[in-house]
């Protein structure tokens, strides 16, 4: 028996709901998901393998909720909140909204796939769309630097989700988890600091400074966002150029006057 098909008998000898658990494991492993007293929610959760996983590593400080269109029976062993409803209908974003509070959520998590029909370019396409979906949650449901985890299976419409979800965050990279089988297309985006940032990259605005930094650069807000400035006095205002965007700070320097414009 190979150790990808002995998966199965390792979920059963160590009470795990569905093979699938593992290749959560490892991705957390591999991209450090998640930490103690975590909000997480993961979406199309039924059996409920990836939320024993989740409850696990956030433990009893953390918050673990499961939506799915099918019932997720209750655990015995784990504090986890369960959501039988469909993740796109309003209804069901608002019972997710008051099981995480306001804060929001640190990871949302997705293991869905279509079913199968056996042809590649249409379930291709339907697994990219169930991606985009949970991508759509995501955004609505993460707190400013959460992290996303999704299934899509490989194919011509990957790339373009890809970088629509590489937009958003800091830091995104493409994972096969050993877990995965060999036979499979599916491949796990993990993308990790949600930016919630009023500015982009590129941006330039009028700030003025109105304070300073440990590190002596001037701090300005743009819509209460923080937007550290390099040689910049308190008081001054000034206009910048963003250079570099994080989901709670940014980086901008002294901007060079426009063409015609005299210093």
């Amino acid at each position: 028996m190979s150790g990808k098909d002995d998966y199965y008998n390792r979920s059963k000898q160590q009470g795990y709901r569905a093979r699938s658990a593992y290749k959560l494991k490892q991705l957390d492993e591999e991209a450090d998901l998640f930490d103690s007293g975590d909000t997480v929610v993961d979406l199309g959760a039924a059996p409920g393998g990836w939320l024993q996983i989740a409850a696990e590593e956030v433990g009893e400080s953390g918050t673990v909720v499961g939506v799915d269109l099918q019932r997720i029976d209750d655990f015995d062993d784990h504090d986890v909140e369960t959501i039988r409803g469909d993740m796109t209908q309003e209804r069901t974003r608002h019972y997710l909204r008051e099981a995480i509070g306001e804060r929001g959520a640190d990871v949302v998590i997705s293991d869905m796939a279509p079913n199968m029909t056996g042809e590649y370019s249409l379930d291709h396409a339907r697994s990219v769309h169930l991606a985009r979906q949970a991508f759509d949650v995501a955004e609505e449901l993460l707190a400013p630097g959460g992290d996303f985890v999704v299934k899509v299976f490989q194919g011509e419409d990957l790339d373009a989700f890809r970088e629509d979800v590489r937009d958003e965050f800091q830091y995104l990279r493409t994972v096969s988890p050993p877990a995965s089988r060999d036979s499979s297309s599916e491949v796990y985006l993990v993308a990790k600091g949600l930016i919630t940032a009023p500015v982009e990259t590129g941006d330039r605005l009028e700030v003025t400074v109105e304070e300073l930094g440990d590190e002596g650069d001037g701090i300005a807000y743009v819509e209460g966002y923080s937007l550290f400035v390099s040689d910049a006095a308190v008081g001054e205002t000034l206009e910048v150029v963003v250079t570099d965007v994080k989901p709670r700070f940014g980086f901008a320097e002294r901007a060079a006057p426009a063409s015609g414009e005299q210093e």
